[in-house]
């Protein structure tokens, strides 16, 4: 893979352009984790021990990709054209929605993610933040647990990354923690496991 630096002492591969501040502390959470550039295809510059536990990939497999090799072929049309405009439009600060992904033994999953921006002092989008949760396997209990760690999780990470001089944007954009999310979740995979759009 391409300009990476070997982490061992925290298990995970991570380019060097990435503030050793903030892999510390997004190593360690219990949410699933990611950060990609802001240019180029947006591959992944780190991933945590979360996110290859959700996902099944290790850093290795994935450091290096953009993030939509989690889905796969299915069709996430809506998701998709979400995503498109959250990375074309500047000032939309963060983006938050269901979508199919694939786990790497090909188990499919509905993903809650979560996507903000991590900009420079200048201003420029620097990085792009992301939150993963399967939400198609969840209770509601357990969804309201990942919102209460990934509110804490951003909460904690922006005077980290102002000390790294990078300002986290955003805010948590709040899903109703009830039976109707994971219903609607579990309606994406059974539509996708019959064959139709997802």
């Amino acid at each position: 893979m391409r300009n990476r630096v070997d982490l061992v002492e925290i298990g995970m591969w991570v380019t060097p352009e990435l503030p050793r501040t903030l892999v510390d502390y997004l190593s360690k959470s219990r949410v699933a984790l990611a950060v990609a550039t802001a240019t180029d295809d947006h591959h992944l510059l780190m991933v945590n021990d979360s996110f290859c536990a959700l996902t099944g990939y290790s850093p290795d497999d994935v450091v290096g990709r953009n993030c939509r090799m989690l889905q796969r072929d299915a069709a996430n049309d809506e998701p998709r054209a979400r995503l498109r405009e959250f990375l074309a439009e500047p000032r939309q600060a963060s983006v938050r929605t269901a979508i199919i992904n694939f786990r790497k033994d090909g188990t499919p999953f509905v993903n809650l993610l979560y996507m903000s921006r991590l900009r420079a002092i200048d201003g420029a989008t620097r990085y792009f933040f992301a939150s993963q949760f399967d939400v198609s396997r969840s209770q509601p209990d357990m969804l309201s647990e990942y919102e209460a760690q990934l509110g804490s999780t951003l909460a904690r990470l922006a005077p980290l990354a102002s000390d790294a001089g990078v300002v986290v944007e955003g805010t948590l954009l709040t899903i109703a923690t009830s039976a109707a999310t994971i219903a609607q979740a579990k309606m994406m995979l059974a539509n996708l496991e019959a064959g139709g759009d997802a």
